[in-house]
């Protein structure tokens, strides 16, 4: 459990739920749709990554890593999205989220582990195929940023992004070849049952479905799997995921995304252009 002491002693004298999160933040959608299942009230600290707030001596003095979310439960710092809901699930009670049995539990455990594991995929992907329509950062934001994040895999990572060369089309290619295999195995999961572990959401449905929900975005063809077409159905229908996901979406973002994807879709540089998808329907 990523239980971890707070560089801002502050933290321990707060008292109930209070989130550190960002609107569009796949991690932070994964803990507001989980607080909205299990009912819960809590305080919101929103973060703006787009003005580098999670850069800032404050916020990494919160989560030193400087991403987002980070929770406090009553002066106890939490940092890493799937380890934080399992631990809401297991200090609320109820409604469950989790089966009541080893062997189930050990493949939700699976999941939520298959579905951090696929974080990098996404955030590659993500910047690529739905953020860069915002350009780039200047040199100097670049430098100023790298000055200030004390996170160095963050640091290489935007400046690979925001360098001329870009990701570059192996690495494109690989993540989305990776994201297709992944989303076979969830479609394959999800045959014959409403959910990945039968009749009842459980986490791991919360873990996956940013991640379905992001491609959704970016106009990834969810038609190549059946069960998953189903089920993503199922989630938009719940309250939770309008009022832990759609609610934060910033104004105007769905019609900006989609204005880029139909740029991309022009200059034959979409998402589906590339690995996997690009061949067409898998064999």
């Amino acid at each position: 459990m990523p239980i971890i002491e707070p560089r801002d002693t502050t933290l321990k004298r707060l008292k109930g739920l209070h989130l550190w999160h960002s609107g569009l933040s796949s991690c932070s959608q994964r803990v507001r749709i989980t607080l909205a299942e299990k009912g819960l009230d809590w305080q919101s600290h929103p973060v703006d990554l787009s003005r580098m707030e999670h850069a800032t001596p404050q916020y990494q003095a919160i989560n030193p890593k400087g991403l987002v979310p980070a929770l406090v439960d009553n002066g106890v710092l939490l940092i890493e999205s799937c380890d934080i809901i399992e631990y809401l699930d297991q200090t609320y009670a109820e409604p469950a989220l989790q089966p009541d049995n080893a062997a189930t539990q050990a493949e939700m455990k699976r999941w939520l582990d298959s579905a951090a594991a696929a974080q990098a995929d996404l955030k590659i992907l993500s910047h690529e195929f739905l953020f860069r329509y915002k350009g780039t950062m200047t040199a100097q934001e670049l430098e100023r940023f790298s000055r200030d994040h004390q996170n160095p895999d963050l640091v290489a990572f935007k400046r690979v992004y925001q360098s001329t060369e870009g990701f570059g089309r192996e690495t494109l290619d690989g993540a989305v070849t990776r994201t297709d295999e992944g989303f076979y195995k969830l479609n394959t999961g999800l045959a014959g049952q409403a959910w990945l572990l039968g009749r009842s959401l459980t986490l791991a449905d919360i873990a996956w479905m940013p991640n379905v929900h992001r491609m959704d975005l970016m106009g990834w063809p969810l038609e190549r799997y059946a069960h998953i077409l189903s089920w993503f159905e199922q989630v938009k229908s719940r309250l939770s995921f309008q009022s832990g996901l759609v609610d934060w979406e910033p104004e105007g973002i769905r019609n900006i995304f989609a204005e880029y994807s139909r740029r991309r879709t022009k200059a034959s540089t979409h998402v589906r252009d590339f690995g996997s998808l690009a061949g067409g329907r898998r064999g």
